[in-house]
């Protein structure tokens, strides 16, 4: 039995034809590349980490956590971002979100004293900041008018 396309979203996704406004398309490529720079750079710091793996003043158990976090959360972001480019509704919500809470996150380990190193809270400072500018954009007047149920 063949199954329709798409048909594991419930039909929740966009029509082409939207997608491929103008805006649409550059809305989204900025999306994916404020969302690829925050995983370069997650990653980068992952490996950061492994190198300072011998100096606990550089490298805490909660630093291990918490960029292990981030990688596999910017990874999952990505995803998000790239299927929402498609058009997939669920996947716009997950980057919403996703992104609200991540950008929370920053916050918190940036105010935290003492936790994290400085060199740490500086990368998660840049993180935050190509957060700030994804969740501007993709809570723009355009990006949920493309989303809202209907279209």
């Amino acid at each position: 039995m063949n199954t329709p396309p798409n048909s594991h979203t419930g039909g929740e996704r966009v029509s082409p034809a939207h997608l491929d406004h103008p805006r649409g398309l550059a809305a989204f490529r900025v999306t994916k590349l404020l969302v690829g720079t925050h995983l370069g750079l997650s990653v980068l710091t992952l490996i950061a980490v492994t190198l300072l793996r011998d100096d606990p003043a550089q490298v805490s158990p909660a630093v291990w956590v918490r960029t292990t976090i981030v990688v596999a959360s910017a990874l999952v972001t990505y995803i998000c971002a790239v299927r929402a480019a498609d058009g997939s509704r669920p996947a716009y919500r997950r980057l919403r979100i996703i992104s609200a809470v991540m950008t929370a996150a920053i916050v918190a380990i940036i105010a935290l004293r003492g936790t994290f190193p400085v060199w740490f809270k500086a990368e998660q400072a840049v993180c935050g900041a190509l957060l700030i500018a994804l969740l501007a954009l993709i809570n723009g007047k355009h990006l949920r008018s493309l989303f809202a149920s209907g279209r």
